[in-house]
């Protein structure tokens, strides 16, 4: 079953969160000057963070699906916006085969954390680019990558990546 965010004046309301996942609204901080987000707190995050990305993907791109054996993520949609799909891939979790669906950006600012074995991907949402900084529990490998692809259209997955009209 796929399950989307909703907000009620605004706190997230989910129907299942996918075991281990977190998704936590970020305040803002602002005066006459700008304003300050504080992203990540170490007591927000389960393991050390080994490394520190950003990438940038264009208007309507769908990056999905992959995911880690042992390396937690944690997103924070710098600008932009994206919709976030989650996929438990766990055998033991009582969240198996469960999906969930989360909105994010520079208008919604929210912190994702992702666990290992958890499949996950975005679409860039808009007209402009998306630009995504993430925190890893593991520094990148390229002999020996902690990260496994599936098709962002995997039937097992089942995810309709289409807006939806309402």
């Amino acid at each position: 079953m796929i399950y989307e965010s909703k907000f009620v004046l605004g706190r997230i309301k989910l129907l299942i969160m996918i075991q281990g996942v977190r998704f936590e609204p970020l305040k803002l901080h602002s005066d006459d000057r700008g304003f300050l987000v504080e992203v990540l707190r170490s007591q927000n995050f389960p393991e050390k963070i080994a490394q520190i990305n950003y990438t940038e993907a264009y208007p309507g791109i769908i990056k999905a699906f992959h995911w880690h054996k042992f390396q937690f993520d944690g997103w924070f949609v710098v600008k932009g916006e994206i919709q976030a799909v989650l996929y438990d891939l766990r055998e033991d979790s009582p969240t198996k085969g469960e999906t969930n669906v989360f909105f994010m950006g520079e208008k919604n600012p929210y912190f994702l954390l992702i666990p290992p074995k958890v499949a996950h991907g975005y679409k860039v949402l808009g007209n402009k680019r998306a630009g995504l900084l993430y925190a890893v529990t593991r520094e990148y490998n390229p002999n020996e990558p902690d990260e496994e692809r599936i098709p962002f259209d995997d039937p097992k997955i089942g995810f309709d990546w289409t807006t939806k009209n309402r």
